[in-house]
């Protein structure tokens, strides 16, 4: 996405600019659960995970396709990154859970009703 400086520079709001980036951040996830079902729901565009024990997870967001979800485990510990039900992020099984290792960051975005796919950093 470019910059929202960018992006009001062509006429677009300071407000419409910073949405159409994904403003909505939540710095403090604390993931939980070792299950699909167990895991915390994240809801924001970007999410730091603060707090989780090996092993818990979050589950994505089941917005509309293109919409998409950053992930960023700040902790020492990997955790998992589960789809909504009846999804499948890359090729993991459906309603599988991929591990998103310690300090390492994640760009998760809906292709379809029931596929994401997720490019993960180093």
């Amino acid at each position: 996405m470019p910059l929202v400086k960018n992006q009001m520079g062509g006429g677009t709001s300071a407000g419409q600019a910073q949405a159409l980036n994904g403003s909505n951040i939540n710095s403090a996830v604390t993931a939980a659960g070792t299950t699909q079902g167990t895991a915390t729901a994240i809801t924001a565009d970007t999410n730091v995970v603060t707090t989780a024990t090996s092993g818990q997870g979050v589950i994505l967001y089941n917005g509309i396709i293109t919409d998409s979800q950053d992930i960023f485990n700040n902790t020492a510990v990997s955790i998992y990154v589960y789809p909504p039900t009846g999804g499948k992020v890359n090729q993991v099984a459906t309603n599988g859970g991929f591990v998103l290792p310690a300090y390492t960051y994640v760009l998760v975005k809906k292709l379809t009703a029931t596929q994401w796919v997720a490019n993960m950093s180093n």
